[in-house]
């Protein structure tokens, strides 16, 4: 019952799944910052947008990285393969995540106390002068749709694979959503005259950037430290791993059992003398959940449980 490198066969499938999705996240993003990009004249929210739209490929890159990773076989420096790959592949996602929201902060904070008045001019287009504020509408409006569609498929792959990563890219796509409704209330605040309306709208994008990161930081840093198995979207212990303590419990008596996440695997030990009959992990988890339990260690002599 000892996972040692690759993708378990159980969710081989839906590693795939994510990989095709992190690939059309990187082609539509793409199209939206370049679009985004040649639109996002003086607005401080556009050119919000555009930041967050770029570094929201960040979690995508390194999701794709640490999926290959993942397969790469046990060697000498590393005997338990890279599963660990994940783990560090998520750290970097939520770093990049409050990175962007702290820069975009900072950036609308300084607007507002420096009361600086964004002016959105106009362009030819045909022959004939038009409102800039126009396109950066209709390039707002083209921004939001493939976060929300992307978005939505990703959170229940994401779920069925344990993978923080990719619900990490999840809450980027929902953020990404938010800056283009956000920035469409800038730019209609900047046409009718109201000067602060932009960069309150750039603020609101970042503020919820932050939030989200913050919580996707302390989940990164506990996996990391060997922390119990986390849900996806909060701090709180995981089902399967309260169902892992519950099973153990029941067979073993009133024992210690420690587990801890390594990537999207579970690692389990259990105070007490190794039985003669070890169960599998299809025993104590159920056919669906059973990829999760990459090893189940026994001590023969009970150690002080962790305060």
């Amino acid at each position: 019952m000892t996972v040692h490198g690759g993708i378990d066969p159980a969710i081989a499938a839906d590693v795939r799944r994510g990989e095709r999705l992190e690939w059309w996240t990187l082609f539509w993003m793409s199209s939206v910052i370049v679009l985004m990009w040649l639109t996002m004249g003086a607005s401080q929210a556009m050119k919000s947008a555009v930041i967050e739209d770029f570094l929201s490929l960040v979690p995508a890159i390194v999701f794709l990285l640490a999926a290959r990773w993942e397969r790469r076989d046990p060697n000498r420096r590393f005997p338990f393969g890279y599963r660990r790959g994940n783990s560090l592949a998520f750290l970097i996602a939520a770093t990049a995540l409050l990175s962007v929201g702290a820069f975009l902060s900072y950036e609308s904070i300084t607007t507002l106390i420096r009361r600086e008045h964004p002016t959105v001019g106009g362009v030819t287009l045909f022959g004939q002068t038009v409102w800039l504020g126009w396109l950066m509408i209709a390039a707002l409006v083209y921004s939001i749709v493939p976060p929300i569609i992307l978005g939505r498929i990703k959170q229940p792959v994401a779920e069925r694979i344990k993978d923080k990563v990719l619900h990490t890219d999840a809450l980027m796509q929902k953020a990404d959503w938010q800056t283009g409704l956000a920035g469409i209330a800038g730019i209609v605040g900047i046409g009718l005259g109201w000067w602060w309306a932009d960069a309150t709208a750039a603020l609101f994008i970042a503020l919820s950037i932050v939030k989200d990161a913050i919580g996707a930081l302390d989940q990164a840093v506990a996996e990391l430290l060997d922390g119990t198995p986390r849900k996806l979207a909060s701090n709180e212990l995981s089902d399967d791993a309260e169902d892992l303590i519950a099973a153990l419990k029941a067979r073993y008596g009133d024992v210690s059992v420690r587990l801890r996440e390594t990537g999207r695997y579970i690692d389990a030990e259990v105070d007490c003398p190794s039985p003669a009959d070890v169960p599998t992990a299809t025993d104590l988890m159920g056919d669906d959940a059973a990829w999760r339990l990459a090893s189940l260690s026994f001590r023969p002599e009970p150690s002080d449980p962790p305060a």
